[in-house]
């Protein structure tokens, strides 16, 4: 997900997202641990869209 794309959602859709998305790397998690997890590369590109997330909503705050 591109920044551009993160910065046109609404406030409730990008908590939403992160939520969505906290999950979804709890799970990767999880099959890492187990050895279930096919694409490792996913466990990376979820975790910086978590962080592009935080950092323009932290932006909207201090703005």
């Amino acid at each position: 997900m591109k920044a551009s794309e993160i910065k046109e959602l609404g406030d409730q859709e990008l908590d939403s997202k992160l939520v969505d998305l906290s999950e979804t790397l709890f799970n990767f998690r999880f099959q890492n641990k187990t050895g279930q997890l096919e694409n490792p590369n996913r466990m990376k590109q979820v975790k910086r869209d978590i962080a592009r997330i935080k950092t323009i909503k932290r932006q909207r705050n201090i703005g």
